[in-house]
């Protein structure tokens, strides 16, 4: 199908070429410059990218092609010349493939949009280019087995898969492979439409599918399933479209679509290769596989097709058919075979370093395998020529030394040492004048000096040159890095990365001077030139540290400790960054250049170009952190020196100089370069290593991005003044190959570069031409051996890495020196002490001899007490020290006590013990029972644990069951009580007080019987079911049978639920494992038991049997010999029936080894030399047990036998006859009683047998279930993952649900709450209206007005809670704002018009009571206010109960989900434990087929069950039927009976309410209204009340007294008003007389008036005028007043205080304002109740 897409693209012709000329990379020279393009020519490759994936090609069968660095080499393997083809885009190559007929290979390259380039082979043309495969670089290209198509696969970023129609330079299908590391891909050799490809963790399996839009890619990702994920670096097709891939481990994988199929491995489950596997190749029928161990291995195609999984094991075992070690210390990587037909040679790349040739036939006569080239393997970290002959030498961390010869272009020779090379530096002639000296350093700190020699004429020498161990040191205790030679050859410096150079002075044997402590690791050692001055050796540190030491006087030190020199001067210097201010600085130079230019010009800048301007940001300074790494460095001048940074640093050389001041301590120092220079196109590429041509005209870099930077410079130029132009050439891997080696050879005309990438490339700096008319040789060399080399004995080498350096040898010997004098100091010290004591003891003999009244005591003797105090408390603290010093010794020997006590002491249950029977061959043994495990007894802890947590969550959980108490109560008020004014005391009677107390306990009766009757009646109220209640016996036998009955489908069903209770999991797979061991662990405990009985029984029987036998023969002595009966032979104890005593050591053994082991050392000969110590030890101590054993059981014996035996005067008694008659019957009763004990011992041993094999039979029950339940258990946990996570979701939805529902029934507390609250405030408020009616008592007069004052709506403010005196101060201004806004609610709140206003108490009325109904009216607005928040907080309730059941619902259904999900994981995992086999031990009488006719063969679809349960199954038939007949009946009788009770609960609701109504007629026949019965029953005589009725008859008493006196009165003042009335009469007349008089008066008054007006007319004018102008100054008097008093008033609404304003004058008072009352008959303290209020309304 895809041949068909080929054909409708257009057609190239297929002679078209492309010219290599014109596409490979040239090197870059600078514009202008004059530096020649063939500056330097290739002339050989030295190393091979061993590490790279599948770097080997073969193109015929004598020409190996592989990638090196940038070029392509084509190596012929007879001649070993190489060919080379240049990258075309300079970043490198990235794979190559070979066509499979040999002539085109593919060379993929690495770059920005890299080419897929093909060449034609032989001629190396460019037969096509590919382009636009992949954004960065390729990783792999393969054709397909005809060759017409290609694929190529990308590395990061794109990992682009692309099918080319090569030949046409088409891409035919494009489709990204994967988003991680992938690392080859390839066409199916026998279906052209698959492909497969492999990487990091995975493998892809593609196929081209013809689809409706087109031809397309489509890939199945491979799942590893079972088998753990690896990397794939290897895989082939098999022609059944199956694929072996290889594996991490070293097993194969087959796969069978995109899922493993089976796991290759070798017998007996050990892996096919160790390491890595790949298979490569179908050839004769096996499978070649190779690994990383350097082995092939062929394996039978057919068994591996044809292989499948075991039961419960995936993976399949088989054997290889042949097999070839190519080496030990071998690891391939890829394989290629030879193009010729026929040909079994295979060429090999070797991940080490070598290029194998391997005939793979395995046929008798097959070679072995020939290693064709060697290699150093990784990167090369050092490298150097000689100074007299064209020779090179690297090194590497293949632990390697090679030098070539490179003008002949081969390698001479190679030494392998224990650790990897780091450094190498060959000496200068100075050192040794034939160069044959090599000073190489190693990763374990050792320096090694190596002789390069030519053994021609060395007799003990052969072959080629060769490299002996001259001397070998460790100055270093990490990896040597850097070594160099002092100019003048004297001094030899080495730098490691331990932060520390080491000197050497150089002679016949290097001598140690010392060394110094830098503040990093070494990187760089360089000595100043022979144009210094001094003599100084400049240290470069990786950490950007410089420090400057000069070149030690190994005369002028003075020996000390230790070789630092810690008095040698130095210089330091800390490299800071400085970058980011070149930058900087650059870029507003480049502006102010951009800004003058315009100006000269005479050009203005516009206002876009500005705004332009400002959006380019200049570079922000920057510090990196961590700091840059230091590559390089020389020195320039004295004191002055040239550094090369990397990372953020690079692109710079820095010309840095030591400052001043050099007092600060090293690592905190920050120094700055005083100048730069700027590397071109480098801003990322930093200068890893440099070196200079001998006549110093060309600085030769090498760079971090692995080219080669060559710079012409002018001789002398140490300022680096002239360093402009340069020429680069691409040489190693752009990505990994950082060139960090580069040299010049002795005579200037090769430059040798070794990088990172394991390549060494040699240039030559002459045209091929002139280098071979130049050199006339060609061969380097070699120098010659020195005299006598060969009578020398080779130098000690150190092997060790773990050696002693010179520092750590030097303190060991100082170490040692010191303990060597102290230890001479303390044996002076201990025999001056014994010489001491000595002369002591003699004293204190001699004190001992003296007479006893001079002789003196030993308090006498001591000079001072305090002496032996201190030397207590010494020896106190001396042994506290020993103690604390030996305290961990102390507690691993106790401990290790411990352990041998418990193994050789332990209980003898541990110990398998065996009973033997005695006439039988039967025995009996204890079975081995092992302690419990950490993990059980952990076990154990965690279900305890479990238990426990349960517990107290089930605490928990009662007691947030518990009800909480309602935080919203209201505030329980008193009732209002009606208005009572309180007498002043009166005594009672005593009869009336008898009479009270009667009343009050009669109430109190009355009420305990009311109370009790409540809680009867709460009690028969709390047993009442709810209306929804069901009965809980009805409930637990539903969920009795919801347990019981479960699903009744079969377990096999696909429907089947498996109940909650009976779910397994892992946790309860593994609590049922521990519960079987747990009894299995009992049953053999039990056993054991019995056994130790029955061998305690058996030991008691033999002592028993040797008592007997020891009756026996005395017996036997007093009768005749021929009456003799032979005894039965005695059982003996065996070592196995005495485990416990076997390990039992005594004080006597020990006596008796001590006695045994003195004896054999005594004697020369021993009698029985095979017979050891401890094995004659061990059958004395046998027997010494056994014989204890015997006595400790005999003794119980012989006391049971005493009491049988005849005494002496018994058988003195007898006669002769009589005597012998006695005798043998005891003789017999004896026998018999032997034989009798021994064969019922043996028939206990029978029937403990018996008991041990119906155990045996029971555990092998019990294992083959414990296996079942192992399958089991391994199956759990493998879906034990995903139903945990479902549970997960689950709980978190039950606990959504649960918190939600809790929520939900607090909310619907809180609104039950608050409907009970908003009940109580209504029950409140018909308290305050029935104590509002109460109040007005019979009296109605005012009864219509006070319920208008009561009911009236008056405007209140709302009570606010006042914090802080600011709050305070704002209350009056917010009460006046209100009070303003009254005027808005006037027809709300206001009487109507004509009404008098209800806020004045009546006349008439009791004021006391008005107070009392106004407080009522406040208590019922308070009421009503509460009421409505109440209301309005259950509206808010109901809306949050509403939310809250919606989310409910939306939450059960995601419950419901997860339950579903969960269920279906349990339907799966039941489905996969059901495939499970259990095995059940039966016997063909017990299997029945409950079917009629013949057993079928095939009984998969029969269901097993035993007979018992078949039984069961058909007893419960009848059961059930018996139950449903039974619970019918039930159902009838509960029928029957809720009828009965619906017609009785009618009746009783008739009744009752006939009976309240007959109780409302009788309350209102006595009372005339209904009335509370239970308060009429409480009432009990009110002491108040009877002392007011007292008061009340005292006051009538006084009242018609004081009535009498005022009759008397009244009569006095009618006879005074007569008299005042006649009187009043006279002056009313004369008042007459004088109105008249009066009258006359004023009309003589008016008739003069008006003869004046005329007269007044014209001064009224003038006083008009004056009047005018004082009102009109009055007014605006008046005006000012306002404006002050405005002030004043808005003041004191803020301030609440009066001030009078200085700055006015007092006012003329103005005419007082008086408001017009409503009422004008209302009484004086009414009236100023009312100007009270209208004054508090005006303010």
């Amino acid at each position: 199908m895809y041949k068909d897409h080929i054909t409708t693209r257009r057609q190239l012709s297929s002679d078209m070429y492309y010219k290599y000329e014109e596409l490979y990379s040239r090197p870059f020279i600078t514009p202008g410059s004059d530096i020649p393009e063939n500056l330097l020519n290739l002339s050989h490759s030295f190393g091979y990218d061993c590490q790279r994936r599948e770097n080997l090609q073969l193109l015929d069968d004598r020409t190996l092609i592989f990638i090196a660095g940038q070029l392509i080499i084509l190596l012929d393997v007879s001649t070993k010349q190489q060919r080379y083809l240049r990258s075309c885009s300079g970043g490198g190559i990235g794979s190559i493939g070979v066509h499979p007929s040999k002539d085109h290979f593919a060379v993929a390259e690495k770059g920005n949009k890299p080419l897929l380039i093909v060449y034609e082979y032989p001629s190396l043309q460019a037969y096509r280019i590919l382009r636009d495969g992949t954004e960065r670089a390729f990783s792999s290209v393969n054709f397909n087995s005809d060759g017409s198509l290609l694929a190529s696969l990308g590395s990061a970023p794109d990992y682009m898969l692309t099918v080319w129609n090569w030949r046409q330079e088409e891409v035919m299908l494009r489709c990204k492979a994967i988003s991680q590391e992938v690392y080859r891909v390839s066409f199916s050799p026998y279906n052209p439409g698959l492909l497969t490809s492999s990487g990091s963790g995975h493998i892809k399996f593609w196929k081209m599918a013809n689809t409706f839009t087109g031809l397309k890619l489509e890939g199945l990702i491979g799942h590893f399933g079972k088998t753990a994920a690896t990397d794939i670096e290897g895989y082939i097709e098999l022609p059944d479209g199956k694929v072996v891939s290889g594996s991490n481990w070293g097993n194969l994988l087959l796969w069978d679509g995109n899922a493993i199929k089976v796991e290759l491995c070798s017998k007996g489950g050990q892996c096919c290769h160790a390491g890595v596997v790949k298979p490569f190749a179908l050839e004769d029928g096996q499978l070649l596989t190779f690994g990383s161990d350097g082995v092939i291995r062929g394996w039978d195609f057919e068994t591996i097709v044809t292989a499948e999984g075991s039961c419960g094991s995936s993976k399949f075992e088989v054997e290889p058919m042949n097999e070839l070690v190519v080496g030990h210390h071998v690891c391939l990587s890829s394989i290629v075979k030879s193009s010729q037909p026929d040909s079994n040679v295979w060429f090999a790349q070797d991940s080490t370093g070598a290029i194998w040739k391997l005939d793979l036939s395995f046929k008798y006569t097959t070679p072995d395998p020939e290693c064709l080239f060697s290699f150093h393997v990784g990167p090369i970290k050092g490298l150097d020529v000689s100074k007299k002959s064209h020779l090179m030498a690297t090194t590497s961390l293949d632990r390697s030394v090679r030098v070539f010869d490179f003008l002949a272009k081969t390698e001479l020779t190679c030494s392998r040492f224990s650790q990897g090379g780091t450094a190498l530096h060959w000496a200068p002639p100075v050192v040794s004048q034939t160069g044959s000296l090599l000073v190489t350093g190693f990763e374990d700190g050792v320096v090694r000096l190596l002789e390069l020699f030519d053994p021609k004429g060395v007799h003990s020498y052969k072959g080629g040159a060769q490299l002996r161990l001259k001397q070998a040191f460790k100055p270093h205790n990490a990896p040597v890095t850097a070594v160099a030679y002092e100019c003048s050859g004297k001094i030899l410096a080495t730098g490691s990365s331990d932060r520390t150079v080491f000197f050497f002075t150089v002679g016949e044997t290097y001598e140690p001077i010392g060394f110094v402590s830098v503040p990093g690791p070494v990187e760089v050692l360089e000595w100043s030139p022979h144009s210094h001055n001094d003599n100084r050796l400049l240290i470069l540190c990786q950490s950007g540290h410089i420090t400057e030491v000069p070149c030690p006087d190994p005369k002028a030190l003075k020996l000390t400790k230790s070789y630092e020199l810690l008095e040698l001067p130095r210089r330091s210097f800390y490299f800071k960054s400085v970058k980011s201010r070149i930058k900087r600085e650059d870029g507003i130079a480049r502006r102010q250049a951009v800004k003058e230019k315009r100006q000269d010009e005479g050009k203005e800048i516009t206002q876009e170009e500005e705004g332009e301007k400002k959006e380019e940001e200049l570079p922000s300074i920057y510090i990196p952190d961590p700091p840059s790494p230091l590559h390089w460095g020389f020195y320039s001048k004295p004191g002055q020196f040239w550094l090369s940074m990397g990372g953020f640093d690079a692109g710079f050389l820095y010309h840095c100089k030591f400052s001043d001041n050099q007092d600060e301590d090293p690592d905190q120092r920050q120094d700055e370069p005083f100048d730069f220079l700027v590397i071109h196109n480098a801003d990322d590429d930093s200068i890893c290593s440099v070196t200079f041509s001998s006549n110093r005209q060309l600085m030769l870099c090498g760079m971090h991005s692995g080219s080669i930077r060559v710079y012409p410079l002018d001789p002398d130029d140490h300022s680096l003044t002239s360093m402009q132009a340069y020429w680069e050439l691409s040489v190693h891997d752009s990505i990994y190959g950082h060139l960090r080696n580069i040299c010049c050879s002795h005579d200037d005309h090769f430059v040798l570069t070794a990088g990172d990438d394991g390549n060494i490339f040699s240039f030559s700096l002459l045209p091929l031409e002139e280098l071979q008319k130049t050199f006339q040789r060609k061969r380097a060399t070699v120098p010659s051996p020195r005299v006598d080399l060969e009578n020398e004995e080779l130098a000690q080498d150190i092997d060790d890495p773990a050696a002693n350096s010179l520092e750590m040898a030097k303190q060991k010997l100082e170490k040692d020196r010191l303990c060597r004098e102290a230890e001479r100091k303390k044996s002076d010290k201990r025999k001056k002490l014994s010489e001491i004591q000595d002369m002591f003891k003699k004293l204190l003999k001699e004190n001992q001899e003296l007479p006893g009244h001079i002789r003196l005591t030993p308090t006498e003797l001591q000079l001072d007490p305090r002496f032996a105090e201190l030397a207590e408390i010494e020896k106190a603290g001396k042994l506290k020290e020993v103690q604390d010093q030996m305290s961990w010794e102390e507690e691993h020997s106790r401990i290790a006590l411990n352990k041998l006590q418990k193994w050789f002491n332990g209980s003898p249950e541990s110990d398998v013990l065996t009973v033997f029977a005695i006439h039988t061959g039967h025995k009996v043994s204890t079975y081995n029972i092992p302690e419990l495990s950490s993990v059980h007894i952990q076990q154990q802890c965690r279900s305890t644990e479990s238990s426990g947590k349960e517990t107290a969550q089930g605490e928990r959980r009662k007691s947030k069951d518990q009800p909480v108490k309602g935080s919203s109560e209201i505030d329980e008020e008193d009732v209002p009580h009606t208005l009572v004014t309180h007498s002043s005391g009166v005594k009672l009677a005593d009869r009336q007080i008898e009479r009270l107390q009667k009343a009050a306990e009669k109430a109190k009766q009355a009420q305990a019987k009311i109370e009790k009757r409540k809680q009867e009646w709460d009690k028969l109220y709390a047993e009442k079911p709810k209306k929804n209640c069901e009965d809980p016996r009805d409930v637990q036998a539903i969920c009795e049978a919801k347990e019981n009955i479960g699903d009744l489908k079969l377990k096999t069903d696909k429907d089947f639920t498996v109940p909650k209770h009976l779910r397994m999991s892992a946790d309860r797979k593994k609590a049922e494992i521990k519960d079987l061991e747990d009894n299995i662990r009992e049953k053999q405990t039990e056993m054991n038991r019995e056994i130790w009985a029955l061998r305690d029984c058996k030991l008691h029987l033999v002592a028993k049997l040797q008592v007997q036998a020891q009756q026996l023969q005395r017996v036997q002595k007093l009768l005749p010999s021929h009456l003799h009966r032979h005894p039965p032979p005695l059982p003996t104890i065996r070592p196995e029936e005495i485990p416990d005593k076997r390990q039992r050591c005594s004080p006597a053994i020990l006596d008796r080894y001590r006695v045994l082991r003195e004896q054999r050392s005594q004697c020369t000969e021993l009698k029985d030399p095979e017979v050891g110590l401890l094995k004659q030890l061990e059958e004395e101590v046998e027997g010494l047990e056994e014989a204890e054993e015997m006595g400790k059981y005999s003794s119980v014996a012989i006391e049971e036998e005493e009491e049988e035996e005849p005494t002496e005067e018994q058988e003195a008694q007898l006669s002769e006859e009589n005597k012998q008659s006695k005798l043998l019957h005891i003789q017999d009763s004896i026998l018999e009683k032997m034989e009798r004990l021994v064969h019922q011992f043996d028939k206990e041993h029978l029937m403990c047998l018996n008991k041990v094999e119906k155990l045996e039979w029971m555990l092998k029950l019990g294992n083959l279930r414990q296996l079942t339940l192992f399958q089991e258990l391994l199956l759990l946990k493998e879906v034990d993952k995903n139903e945990k996570t479902l549970q997960e979701k689950l709980n978190i939805r039950l606990k959504e649900e649960n918190n939600l529902m809790s929520k939900l029934e607090e909310s619907q507390e809180e609104l039950e709450l608050k409907h009970k609250d908003i009940a109580k405030v209504q029950e409140r408020e018909k308290a305050v209206s029935k104590a509002f009616r109460a109040s007005l008592g019979d009296d109605k007069k005012f009864e219509e007005y006070l319920f208008k004052v009561f009911k009236k709506k008056i405007k209140r403010i709302k009570k606010k809670e006042r914090v802080g005196d600011e709050e305070n101060e704002n209350d009056s201004g917010e009460d006046f704002d209100d009070y303003e806004n009254w005027d808005d609610d006037e027809e709300d709140w206001d009487t109507p018009e004509g009404e008098a206003a209800v806020e004045e108490c009546p006349p008439d009325c009791d004021p006391k009571l008005f107070e009392h109904i106004l407080q009522l009216r406040e208590r019922r607005l308070d009421l009503e206010e509460r009421l409505a928040e109440e209301k309005k907080s259950a509206d808010v309730l109901e809306r949050e109960c509403d939310t809250l059941i919606k989310k409910l619902k939306s939450v059960q259904i995601s419950r419901k989900a997860a339950e579903d999900d969960l269920e279906q994981v349990n339907r799966e995992k039941q489905q996969q434990m059901n495939q499970l086999d259990v095995v059940v031990p039966l016997r063909l009488h017990q299997i029945e087929f409950d079917v009629n006719g013949p057993v079928p063969s095939d009984m998969s679809s029969a269901l097993v069950l035993t007979r018992t349960e078949l039984q069961r199954l058909q007893e419960r038939v009848n059961q059930l039927e018996a139950e449903k007949r039974q619970q019918t009946e039930v159902y009838s009788q509960a029928r029957q009976q809720y009828t009965r009770l619906v017609q009785e609960r009618k009746d009783m609701s008739a009744e009752i309410q006939s009976l309240e109504k007959l109780c409302n007629q009788l309350m209102m026949r006595r009372f005339g209204r209904e009335v509370d019965l239970e308060v009429l029953q409480t009432l009990s005589g009110n002491r108040m009340v009877e002392e007011l009725k007292q008061q009340k008859l005292l006051q009538e008493a006084a009242n018609a007294k004081e009535i009498k006196e005022w009759d008397i009165k009244v009569q006095k003042a009618r006879e005074v008003l007569m008299r005042m009335t006649r009187s009043n009469t006279e002056r009313l007349l004369c008042l007459n007389s004088l109105f008249e008089q009066k009258k006359e008066l004023e009309q003589k008054l008016d008739a003069r008036q008006k003869k004046i007006e005329k007269q007044l007319q014209d001064f009224s004018r003038q006083s008009d005028r004056n009047e005018v102008w004082r009102l009109q100054e009055l007014v605006r008097k008046q005006a000012q007043q306002v404006e002050a008093l405005s002030r004043e008033i808005s003041f004191l609404s803020r301030k609440g205080g009066h001030v009078l304003l200085s700055s006015h004058n007092q006012l003329p008072p103005l005419v007082p304002w008086t408001k017009p009352t409503v009422q004008t008959h209302t009484k004086e303290a009414g009236g100023l109740h009312s100007n009270k209020r209208d004054g508090k309304a005006w303010n």
